[in-house]
């Protein structure tokens, strides 16, 4: 695509990663038959072409209106066009340019940047698991658009980590909501681990991956996050500690594994952390690419429980999988989580059709685009509907909430499911 971009971008890193990337854009149009928002919306400023021809005359000088951030509010930043793209244009990194640069120039109501800075500003507050607390105390008198936001008090499983010290130790990332909404991902990827011969160690400072900040508009903060983390991770990578040297950084949350994944291109202009951002994004691994290294000890342990006179009590149920788009597009990870788990045991299905697309969740995109996000979820729903499965399984925290807001199937995290056929 020829870019002649506008003086004030021409010698900027945002103007020039920008200029690069629609270079790549052939016009082609495959991205629009697998955008969600466009199959809903059908209007070509909907979909991923639509906005790269937005965001190109902004770079080129054109004046940005409220309709031209409402087109680019409405992207899940799903990334399945990344996947569609026979170019190779990195959308997702283009997306986030084109919103930062309209942001500095259209004001948005005042209602909007209130629920933006209090989701933003709340999410990642030390205050957000008290509130969730009083919230699951609430629950019952809540309204039902409510109670959808708030998942039911976690058992005393969900706070019961592994004690026992292995050679083999990783970092894992917590996350800014995951210990107060669904602290059992957490405890139960660590059981998984430590059943393995694998330490889970956590860096007490490392807060929000700063995906939160950074879809938000606020650039400045989703670094400030990024180095935090960075810097609360460094003596554990580094073997400064004497807990010793980990061998990777584990994500149970997809959404912040793509995040951290990219530390490396979002600090590359930073001379302090670009390095070690490199090296930080490298040692990121989702939960699921270490399964292969998993399946030997796990599945002696699963099929030893399964010869006891009591087998049938640890049969595990069929499982009806969605795959996150972070996941599956962001960091183009298909398939391991299916092969893996039939490998130990469990039957995974996929959704016969639509598997590749959004559910809606999109981080807080449901609180903001909450038409468009409910839509999805349903669309999703009734694909899964057909799998005969006591439980949809998934590998990253919003997708478990907003789709369980809408299934009376239960809805959680596959390793979840495995932590308790180990422990059955």
């Amino acid at each position: 695509m020829q870019t002649n971009l506008a003086p004030e971008y021409a010698n900027t890193p945002d103007g020039q990663a920008a200029e690069a990337i629609l270079r790549k854009c052939v016009h082609c149009g495959f991205c629009t038959a697998t955008c969600p928002t466009y199959q809903l919306l059908g209007d070509e400023l909907d979909g991923p072409r639509g906005r790269i021809y937005l965001m190109k005359q902004v770079l080129e000088g054109a004046t940005p209106t409220r309709a031209t951030q409402q087109h680019l509010d409405r992207c899940l930043t799903c990334r399945n066009c990344e996947s569609t793209c026979p170019s190779g244009v990195q959308y997702g990194q283009l997306i986030d340019i084109g919103r930062r640069l309209v942001e500095n120039q259209v004001e948005r109501p005042r209602g909007e940047r209130l629920l933006r800075w209090v989701l933003k500003e709340g999410l990642t507050s030390a205050a957000f698991a008290p509130a969730m607390k009083l919230g699951q105390l609430a629950r019952p008198l809540l309204p039902k658009a409510l109670q959808h936001k708030v998942p039911a008090k976690a058992n005393p499983a969900a706070h019961q980590w592994p004690t026992r010290s292995h050679p083999r130790k990783v970092l894992m990332l917590l996350g800014c909501v995951q210990p107060a909404m669904m602290p059992n991902i957490n405890s139960a990827t660590a059981r998984v681990l430590d059943a393995a011969g694998i330490q889970t160690l956590v860096a007490d400072d490392a807060g929000c991956c700063g995906a939160l900040r950074t879809h938000m508009n606020d650039h400045h903060g989703g670094l400030a996050d990024m180095r935090r983390n960075i810097d609360a991770w460094w003596p554990l990578v580094e073997g400064l500690t004497d807990a010793g040297t980990v061998e990777a950084i584990v994500m149970n949350a997809s959404g912040c594994g793509v995040t951290v994944k990219e530390y490396g291109l979002a600090l590359a202009h930073d001379a302090e952390y670009a390095e070690k951002a490199v090296r930080i994004s490298a040692l990121t691994k989702d939960i699921s690419e270490l399964l292969p290294d998993l399946v030997g000890p796990l599945k002696a342990q699963l099929e030893a429980k399964r010869t006891r006179e009591e087998a049938d009590a640890f049969e595990p149920t069929p499982l009806a999988y969605h795959p996150p788009c972070s996941l599956q597009h962001g960091q183009q990870l298909r398939g391991g989580v299916e092969t893996h788990l039939a490998t130990l045991g469990f039957n995974v299905q996929t959704a016969p059709c639509d598997s590749h697309l959004c559910c809606g969740s999109a981080g807080t995109y449901s609180v903001l685009q909450p038409e468009i996000s409910t839509q999805l979820r349903d669309r999703k729903l009734k694909a899964l509907a057909p799998v005969e499965a006591e439980v949809i399984v998934s590998g990253n925290i919003g997708c478990i909430q907003h789709l369980q807001s809408g299934s009376e199937r239960p809805v959680r995290h596959w390793v979840e499911v495995l932590d308790l056929a180990l422990r059955a």
